[in-house]
C-alpha cells in the first residue's frame, strides 16, 4: 500500500545507499531531516491498512542511512502503527545518538498544500532497542506521521523493524457530553430522559498522547436516585508505580460537582478497568497534565444507575466474567439455583453480620452461596471474621478445591479474580476490597455435625481501618499526624492486622513544631516484595521522605524485623503503595514527636554512652517524654 516508492528512483536497497553516500547530512537532533529519501503511504483508493518495514528487514538494515516514512490519512483520520517486531541498535540510552528512530506528529487537520511536518518540525517521540522499548502501538494527533530512521556507522546486526499501518476515523474517539464553551476539553454530562443513559469519554487527542500543559474537566450531573458509574478501561498516563503526589500527570475524580468534593479517587501511571461508584448523583473528574513527556490518555465509559438497579448492574458484569460454565468456579451461582445469595449495598446499612445457613448449627450438605458487597464513594469492603469452622479432609490440607471452602474475589482490571480460599477451622485475618466491589462464594459440599460454618462481620469503610491521625478529603487515603494535638501513638497500614487491600495508596503525613522531629519505630513490617522494591520484580514498598514531592527517596519491603525512621526536619511523608499482585499483612509503627535536645537526652544513658539497641532506645525516648511532659 506504498504509493511512489523513493522520490526520483527506484527501491532499491543499492540506490538507497548510493545516494545517502552523496546526499547525507548532520541531523541536529531535534528537527527532521530534509536529505533524507522518502517512502510514502496514503489513504487512497481505499486501502487505509498495510505493513512497512526497515530496509532488509528481517536481514540488518544498511549503516549510514536516513529514511523518511510518510503516511498520509484523510483529514477526518489518524494514523496507527503496530510494530510487530523491533530491533534498533542502541549506542546511548536516551536514543538521540546512533541509531534511532524518530516520530513527527502534525497537529490538527493541514489544509491544502503540503502537510505540516518539513525540517523545522520537532520530534515527539525517539525510540530505539528492542521490542520491549517501543510502545504498543502509535497514533498521530492528525492525518500525517512521520518516521525518520536514521543509522550510523558503527557496525552492528540489529534487523530493524516491521509493522502494520492503519487509517482510522477520529470521530470514534469523540467524548460524548457537552462541550463547555470556550473551552479545550471541558465538557459536562447530563442526565435527561430524552439522552442515552450512558456514553464515552477521552483525554484530548486520544488516542494519540494528549497535551503537555492541559487541564481538563469532566462535570457528570445525574438526576435525583441516581449516580454514576465510571470506568477507566484504559489510562496510560506514565509508567511505573510512583506515587501520585510524584506525578506531573493525574485524574482526580471528586465526589461532587466542585474540586473540594471529598476525592474518591487519583489515577496516574498505568490503570486498566477502574470503576468508580458515585455517593449521589454529581461527580467531577478533572484530568491535569503537566510533564514533558505526556502519555496515551485515557478512555472511560460512564452510565447513569438508578439505586435500585445496583444489584442488576453488578449481575450482568458477574454474568459476562463467568461465561456460559456450569461449574461454580467462581461467582456464578444464580438466584434460581441457591437459596442463599445475597446482595449487600452500603446505602442500606454500612454494616452488619454474614453467616452461614443455620449457623451456629452444621450447614445442609450440598449448599452453595453467593454474596456480593457493592460500595461507593471512596468506602471499600471490609470483612471480619468472628468464627469459622468448615468441614474437611482427612489429613493436611493442601488446597482447598476439593473440601468446603469460602472464596474471596475481587475486581481486578475489570474482571473477577480469586483473591482467596478459605477451608478448615483456622479463622482468616481480615479483608478489604480494593475498590466498591467484592464477592464470596461458599461451597458447602460435605458437611457435619462438627461443621458449625461461618459467621462474618461486614463494614463499609472510609478511612480503610486505619483509625488513626486525622484523614484527608483531598486524598482517597492520607492521614495527618500533628504534634500540636497528640506527641506520640500508633500508625498501621491500611487493614491492618489484616492482609493490606491491592491496588491501594495511602500516604501519611507528620507535622513537627519548629525544633522537633519525628521518629518512627516499626514493630511488625511485612510488605510483599524483593528488594529494591522497584516496579520491574512488582513489589509493594513503603517510602519514607521529609518533602512533600521526592523520587529518589529509598523504599522498604519485605520482611524486616527492625524499622526505625527519624525525619531530617520537621516534617515526614510516609508512602504506602500496593500493586494488583501478591498480599501482606503490612506495617505497625510507633511515633514519637521529639525536640532534638530531647533526642540527644534518650540517645544517651546515664553514663553518657551512646546506645543503639532499639528496644533500649525506644524505652528512653518514651521517659523524655514523660519527663518533657511533665
Amino acid at each position: 500500500m506504498q504509493s511512489g516508492g523513493f522520490k526520483n528512483m527506484q527501491t532499491s536497497t543499492a540506490l538507497i545507499l548510493l545516494v545517502h553516500l552523496s546526499l547525507h547530512t548532520v541531523d541536529e537532533g531535534y528537527a527532521i531531516n530534509p536529505s533524507c529519501s522518502c517512502i510514502r503511504f496514503t489513504s487512497t483508493h481505499g486501502k487505509e491498512r498495510g505493513t512497512f518495514s526497515s530496509p532488509d528487514y528481517p536481514r540488518p538494515y544498511p549503516r549510514g542511512i536516513c529514511l523518511l516514512y510518510t503516511f498520509l490519512a484523510e483529514p477526518h483520520q489518524i494514523v496507527e502503527l503496530v510494530f510487530t517486531d523491533f530491533d534498533i541498535y542502541k549506542e546511548h540510552l536516551d536514543c538521540t545518538r546512533g541509531d534511532y528512530l524518530k516520530v513527527y506528529y502534525e497537529d490538527g487537520v493541514h489544509g491544502p498544500g503540503p502537510p505540516g511536518i518539513n525540517e523545522y518540525s520537532s520530534w515527539s517521540k525517539i525510540l530505539c532497542g528492542n521490542r520491549a522499548d517501543a510502545p504498543p502501538a502509535l497514533y498521530s494527533h492528525g492525518p500525517v506521521m512521520v518516521l525518520e530512521l536514521k543509522s550510523g556507522e558503527k557496525p552492528s546486526n540489529a534487523s530493524g523493524f516491521i509493522g502494520t499501518y492503519r487509517f482510522i476515523d477520529r470521530r470514534n474517539f469523540e467524548t460524548d457530553g457537552v462541550k463547555a464553551t470556550d473551552a479545550q476539553c471541558d465538557y459536562v454530562f447530563s442526565s435527561q430522559t430524552d439522552r442515552p443513559t450512558h456514553g464515552r469519554l477521552y483525554s484530548p487527542r486520544y488516542p494519540s498522547s494528549y497535551p503537555n500543559k492541559v487541564r481538563c474537566n469532566y462535570l457528570f450531573n445525574a438526576r435525583k436516585h441516581e449516580r454514576i458509574k465510571l470506568v477507566f478501561e484504559e489510562a496510560y498516563l506514565q509508567k511505573g508505580d510512583e506515587s501520585c503526589l510524584n506525578r506531573l500527570d493525574i485524574i482526580k475524580v471528586f465526589d461532587g460537582r466542585i474540586s473540594t468534593a471529598p476525592v474518591i479517587a487519583m489515577l496516574c501511571n498505568e490503570i486498566v478497568g477502574y470503576e468508580i461508584l458515585s455517593t449521589g448523583p454529581d461527580l467531577l473528574v478533572q484530568f491535569t497534565a503537566k510533564s514533558d513527556t505526556p502519555g496515551q490518555g485515557f478512555k472511560a465509559s460512564y452510565q447513569f444507575i438508578m439505586d435500585d438497579n445496583s444489584s442488576t448492574d453488578l449481575d450482568s458484569s458477574k454474568k459476562s466474567s463467568a461465561g456460559d460454565s456450569s461449574i461454580a468456579v467462581g461467582p456464578a451461582v444464580s438466584a434460581a439455583t441457591s437459596t442463599c445469595d445475597q446482595v449487600f449495598r452500603s446505602d442500606k446499612s454500612r454494616s452488619g453480620k454474614l453467616i452461614s445457613p443455620l449457623y451456629p448449627s452444621p450447614y445442609p450438605p450440598k449448599t452453595q452461596c453467593h454474596y456480593d458487597f457493592l460500595a461507593r464513594g471512596r468506602q471499600r469492603v471490609r470483612l471480619v471474621f468472628e468464627d469459622f469452622s468448615l468441614q474437611r479432609v482427612t489429613g493436611s490440607i493442601i488446597d482447598c478445591e476439593s473440601m468446603d471452602s469460602l472464596d474471596v474475589f475481587l475486581y481486578v482490571d475489570g474482571r473477577l479474580e480469586k483473591m482467596g480460599s478459605y477451608c478448615g477451622n483456622d479463622i482468616p485475618k481480615p479483608i478489604m476490597s480494593n475498590g466498591p466491589k467484592l464477592s464470596i462464594e461458599f461451597r458447602g459440599i460435605y458437611s457435619s455435625r462438627y461443621s458449625r460454618g461461618f459467621k462474618i462481620s461486614y463494614y463499609f469503610v472510609e478511612d480503610y481501618a486505619i483509625g488513626t491521625g486525622k484523614q484527608l478529603p483531598e486524598f482517597p487515603c492520607a492521614f495527618v499526624y500533628n504534634s500540636t494535638e497528640r506527641r506520640k501513638g500508633v500508625m498501621v497500614s491500611p487493614n491492618h492486622p489484616g492482609l493490606y487491600p491491592r491496588d491501594t495508596e495511602c500516604n501519611y503525613f507528620f507535622y513537627a513544631r519548629k525544633n522537633e522531629r519525628v521518629h518512627v519505630h516499626f514493630t511488625h513490617f511485612d510488605v510483599e516484595g524483593v528488594v529494591p522494591c522497584e516496579a520491574v520484580s512488582a513489589s509493594d514498598y513503603v517510602q519514607f521522605s521529609s518533602k512533600m514531592i521526592d523520587k529518589q527517596s529509598r523504599r522498604y519491603c519485605g520482611q524486616l524485623r527492625e524499622l526505625q525512621i527519624a525525619s531530617e526536619g520537621n516534617f515526614l511523608r510516609v508512602t504506602f503503595r500496593s500493586n494488583d499482585r501478591l498480599d501482606g499483612t503490612g506495617f505497625r509503627a510507633e511515633y514519637i514527636f521529639l525536640k532534638d535536645s530531647e533526642m540527644q537526652r534518650a540517645r544517651t544513658d546515664s553514663s553518657g554512652t551512646p546506645t543503639h539497641q532499639p528496644t533500649r532506645f525506644w524505652r528512653f525516648i518514651s521517659l523524655a517524654l514523660i519527663l518533657t511532659l511533665l
